[in-house]
């Protein structure tokens, strides 16, 4: 795809479905949401490469939660 011919129109009439679709009140909230996870990624980012190596692995010893055998582990825990 070649999106280097979107000019004015385009974007005018992208603005308007944009509107129309979720409203006027909605788009702030919508971007503010995007820049937020975007900021999230990029510190989680950051934040793996700092901490790369310095977690050392989990014995193998370690006693393991409070659940038995046979209970299937839920993602909550």
């Amino acid at each position: 795809m070649n999106f280097s011919n979107i000019g004015f129109t385009e974007i005018l009439v992208l603005l308007l479905v944009f509107v129309l679709f979720f409203g006027a009140r909605r788009i702030p909230e919508i971007g503010a949401s995007i820049g937020k996870g975007i900021r999230e990624f990029k510190n989680s980012l950051r934040d793996t490469d700092d901490d790369a190596g310095a977690v050392p692995p989990a014995s193998p010893s370690a006693p393991l939660a409070s659940r038995s055998e046979g209970e299937p582990k839920r993602l909550n825990q």
